[in-house]
């Protein structure tokens, strides 16, 4: 088992939606995402875009105080580092099902803000680096297989593993956690299995003190998100699958935040003799 040391104050103040923010953006520029579109294809896309807030502006009847306090909240979310968390949460779930329509595997969904790239390399029975505190949570365990779709396991398959902790803080974007917290990168064994300990999540609110946490509280909605593991699972020659897989009976799996869940990602566990929760969930690759 790895285990981080920390020595932090648990008293530390939480860390606010500007410092997440700004830490995602910052990852998301270092990045510097490119797309193959062409012009016509860009020129399209933004007219119907264009015409769809036009038309949701004049069916509404929008006034041009409503509209000014639109272009400040744009402003308030751009200075606050919030777009990734912003987009990630209300826009990334339909383009996730736009690359679902081509998968026949296991059901993906979004990545979300907080995935950081090149975790530690873990043998394909292990337990992700956690601080001391975290070994007092309830311990999952988080078996299964990595198969193609005729069922072949797949060796040396990875999964990219990460997830928030107890408080629901991410590792990496929560100055108070130790880097790699809850996160690591497992390799199947040569029949493409894999067991990993961690802790069970628990829900948690998405960052509510800036503009986006300002935008759902005006229209009385809720900031949560169910409990959830994040996993990008890949292998050589297969399509590799960003998922979400969440738990059983947990709050705020009918009104997720994100609109992410769906029936299919749903784990189970039942708990064993050594007081641990198991569950068991194979995923299935589609060929590249």
């Amino acid at each position: 088992m790895t285990t981080i040391e920390t020595h932090t104050d648990t008293a530390m103040p939480s860390p606010t939606a500007a410092g997440s923010g700004s830490a995602a953006t910052d990852k998301f520029k270092n990045e510097r995402a490119t797309a193959d579109t062409s012009p016509e294809r860009l020129a399209a896309i933004a007219k119907d875009a264009l015409s769809a807030l036009h038309n949701v502006i004049l069916e509404h009847g929008v006034t041009y105080p409503e509209y000014r306090v639109f272009k400040q909240w744009l402003i308030d979310v751009g200075e606050g580092g919030e777009w990734p968390l912003f987009l990630d949460v209300f826009i990334e779930h339909a383009v996730e099902e736009v690359l679902a329509r081509s998968r026949k595997g296991t059901k993906g969904s979004i990545e979300g803000p907080y995935y950081v790239a090149n975790a530690p390399i873990l043998p394909s029975v292990s337990t992700l680096p956690m601080r001391a505190e975290d070994r007092e949570i309830t311990p999952l365990v988080f078996a299964g297989q990595v198969t193609d779709l005729d069922g072949n396991g797949l060796a040396g398959a990875s999964l990219e593993l990460w997830h928030a902790d107890n408080d629901g803080y991410y590792s990496h974007f929560a100055p108070h956690l130790p880097d790699w917290n809850l996160r690591g990168t497992i390799i199947t064994d040569e029949d493409g299995r894999y067991e990993i300990t961690t802790i069970q999540p628990a829900p948690y609110q998405i960052p509510t003190d800036g503009p986006t946490g300002q935008f759902i509280e005006a229209q009385n909605g809720h900031p949560w998100r169910p409990a959830h593991l994040h996993l990008i699972v890949s292998a050589p020659g297969k399509e590799s699958v960003t998922t979400q897989l969440y738990f059983a009976g947990g709050e705020w799996l009918d009104s997720d935040v994100a609109s992410a869940t769906k029936p299919e990602l749903i784990l189970d566990p039942t708990t064993g003799d050594d007081g641990k929760n198991h569950v068991t969930y194979n995923f299935v690759l589609d060929p590249a």
